[in-house]
């Protein structure tokens, strides 16, 4: 933090902000623009895409910024890049494709449109950043596999969750600690929340209902971890995690010491104060160090607990989009084969002919397993349920596999998938 303000001033200084485009004007992606027209002036919001132009607009005009054109190719977008004037279109494809757009940000939170828009942004030399975290649990390792080979960086967002905890670890490592354990502090988890019961709340917060139903019922929580195991080789204890009820999250060191897993552990805390933001549990017996933290008032140790009482994904990702045009350095990507999954599980009982709706619905929450658990009972990834219509009744509470289901014919993010299997040899 302290290196990157500065890197992004001299881009200002210098008159060559970082050229950012920005793909969805929803509530993460309206944000997103505000805070880079607001706050970054070394950046600069070159461009907005969203099906629905008035409110890629309003994305601009919520900021201040009226003199936007609307664009229909990319001649057209780099002629109003050149004139210095903020442009909108309907079509991402064209803000992939355009010379002089150094970072993408991705905040749609799709699976099937957003993998395509990925794809093609990295096919064309474009750093990517997701403000998507359900396509990062459902794809990340073959996408980020692409980034390599186009030499461009992917990476999820300083802000969220996983994020914040990857930023702690390698704090921890830094000092001198083993990071054994890491994930969210969560303050509300009811795996049958549905968007009839998070209407009201999703209403006063401008919020759709599904996203609230996906932040309660542990689909959003487990798609999180799912990135963060994935960035760090972690791996989960249980089907779920534990997600110990403590009362705070200096409690945590005493609750998983006898847990721990040799390469690492994702989980989260259900309730324990500050019950916001991200954790992490170092690990050392140097005498020295211990002795030093504890006169700090870390504890008894061998296990330290690191905390963050904050996440504030709109406000940081362009700080995210900045590290990857300034030092190609990701805040939290895939290292290899996907370590862990987020698997469909039944909300109720389910019934053959249904089509599932997919995250935040009434049909299914989500729960973590280790890659080669869900993968050996071919367990049906979250992100990939919505369509899918049952061949047969799933009981609630049961996993829905690949087995019950039709899959929607012809998605791209279906191939991909089979892609990442074959890929990394799974």
């Amino acid at each position: 933090m302290i290196l990157i303000d500065r890197a992004i001033a001299e881009r200002q200084h210098s008159g060559n902000p970082i050229r950012v485009a920005l793909v969805g004007a929803g509530y993460s992606g309206r944000n997103i623009a505000y805070q880079i027209l607001q706050s970054f002036p070394g950046l600069r919001l070159v461009a907005i895409a969203n099906r629905t132009l008035d409110t890629a607009r309003a994305a601009y005009t919520s900021a201040g910024v009226t003199d936007v054109t609307i664009v229909e190719s990319c001649d057209a977008l780099e002629q109003a890049m050149r004139r210095q004037r903020y442009a909108v279109t309907d079509d991402a494809s064209i803000l992939c494709r355009t010379e002089g757009i150094e970072v993408i940000i991705e905040a749609t939170g799709t699976i099937e449109f957003g993998a395509g828009v990925v794809a093609q942004a990295i096919e064309h030399g474009k750093h990517v950043i997701l403000g998507n975290v359900e396509l990062d649990a459902t794809l990340g390792p073959i996408l980020k596999s692409y980034a390599e080979r186009a030499g461009v960086i992917y990476s999820n967002s300083d802000g969220d969750e996983p994020g914040v905890a990857m930023n702690m670890l390698r704090f921890v490592r830094s000092i001198g600690l083993k990071p054994m354990v890491a994930g969210n502090l969560k303050g509300l988890y009811d795996r049958y929340r549905t968007p009839e019961t998070q209407k009201g709340f999703a209403e006063k917060v401008n919020q759709k209902p599904t996203t609230m139903t996906s932040f309660a019922d542990g689909t959003k929580l487990s798609m999180e971890l799912t990135v963060l195991a994935n960035a760090t080789r972690f791996k989960v204890g249980t089907r779920g995690m534990y997600g110990p009820a403590l009362p705070h999250v200096s409690d945590s060191p005493k609750f998983y010491q006898d847990k721990l897993l040799n390469g690492g552990m994702v989980d989260f805390l259900c309730g324990a104060a500050p019950a916001n933001g991200a954790f992490v549990l170092g690990y050392t017996e140097d005498p020295v160090k211990a002795a030093y933290l504890k006169y700090l008032k870390m504890g008894e140790g061998p296990l330290y607990a690191f905390y963050t009482p904050f996440h504030l994904p709109q406000l940081e990702i362009p700080l995210t989009a900045a590290r990857a045009v300034l030092f190609k350095d990701a805040t939290v990507a895939p290292l290899g084969p996907p370590v862990c999954d987020a698997m469909a599980i039944a909300k109720r009982d389910l019934r053959a002919g249904e089509v599932l709706d997919g995250i935040g619905g009434f049909s299914c929450y989500t729960l973590i397993d280790n890659y080669e658990t869900a993968r050996a009972i071919k367990a049906l990834p979250m992100g990939l349920s919505e369509g899918c219509r049952l061949k047969r009744n799933v009981a609630k509470d049961q996993v829905v596999t690949y087995a019950d289901v039709d899959l929607p014919e012809g998605r791209l993010c279906d191939k991909l998938r089979d892609e990442q299997n074959r890929h990394f040899g799974l």
